[in-house]
């Protein structure tokens, strides 16, 4: 099979699309091929060999990615016939291999996708859409809400401003530049402000008449952070889940006594609840995007020109979810 493989960690010019040898299920796994590999922040962190306190950098070589969708194409033993061709999607936790025609994975982690998703949009509901879904556990949406949120035509920031439009609140998006500010509009946001325009805070303050907002649904930190927090009323509350602004190698997330909370990691889990919980929060992602509910913006890659897609989204020339195609 064709895969993409690092290596050495460094530069985006180190993911080399090259042939290697095809994966074996072992029991208890299938084998899928691929269709669409997510690509995550994170994945350019590790390619750069991350020593945060996890994960810890892959072994070398390894293929990257960790969210897959395909066909299943072989099953290793014990796994029962009928999973034999069913389109499916998985996160392969930090196990890598997503970069790859073929990649296996154990069957429990395995969905099956729904008819109307295509393989891309249920790569990107499996990893950011369980995100998604995570977060808004928090946000205690409503009619009166007004919910800020930063990176809005991102990924995870489309997302979030659909499922707050659905909850009927109020939905500020912001984005860099003009092309992804259009993009945010055309997502449903009530107001959509290019950030890099040292007034946006205040054309915000206008749009919303005196009204404060009420939540920041914030992925970014730094400058941006500060001043959508500034925007908050009196009980408002500032989720943090990353902070893309300063990059994973950054002095860490902005943080205000009494408004901040971060709730990636066990806060989320405890909330999802289920045996499973990170499971629970993957099926309520694909159940939101089959419904209509959630419709996940991607931006689309070939396989082999990996790298461009770490570059793109190093340098915030993204918008949707990155996703490879083999």
């Amino acid at each position: 099979m064709h895969a993409i493989r690092l290596h050495t960690f460094g530069p985006a010019e180190n993911l080399i699309y090259e042939r290697v040898d095809d994966p074996r299920p072992a029991p208890g796994q299938v084998r899928i091929a691929v269709r669409a590999a997510g690509v995550h922040l994170l994945d350019t962190a590790l390619r750069e060999g991350f020593q945060g306190p996890s994960p810890q950098p892959p072994s070398l070589p390894t293929i990257p990615g960790r969210e897959v969708a395909g066909v299943v194409e072989s099953l290793g033993e014990g796994v029962a016939g009928l999973w034999l061709g069913k389109r499916v999607v998985a996160h392969l936790g930090f196990a890598p291999g997503g970069y790859a025609e073929l990649a296996v994975t154990d069957v429990e982690r395995v969905h099956e996708i729904p008819e109307n998703l295509d393989f891309a949009q249920a790569v990107s509901m499996i990893g950011t859409g369980r995100t998604a879904l995570g977060i808004v556990q928090f946000a205690e949406f409503g009619p009166d809400a007004v919910a800020v949120v930063p990176a809005a035509a991102g990924g995870l920031g489309t997302l979030l401003v659909q499922y707050a439009k659905n909850a009927g609140a109020v939905a500020v998006g912001l984005a860099g530049g003009p092309e992804k500010t259009a993009r945010v509009r055309e997502n449903g946001a009530d107001l959509a402000v290019d950030y890099t325009d040292p007034g946006w805070p205040e054309k915000v303050r206008a749009f919303l008449g005196g009204r404060p907002a009420t939540v920041v649904l914030d992925g970014v930190g730094g400058d941006v952070a500060r001043a959508s927090v500034a925007l908050l009323g009196p009980g408002g509350r500032h989720l943090v889940f990353g902070w893309s602004a300063e990059g994973l190698r950054g002095g860490g997330p902005f943080l205000v006594d009494g408004v901040s909370e971060q709730v990636l990691g066990p806060a989320m889990l405890r909330r999802a609840g289920g045996p499973d919980p990170l499971r629970t929060l993957e099926l309520r992602a694909l159940t939101e995007a089959a419904a209509g509910r959630l419709v996940p913006a991607v931006q689309r890659f070939p396989l082999a020109r990996a790298a461009d897609a770490h570059r793109a989204l190093e340098t915030r020339a993204t918008t949707g979810k990155v996703v490879l195609e083999p």
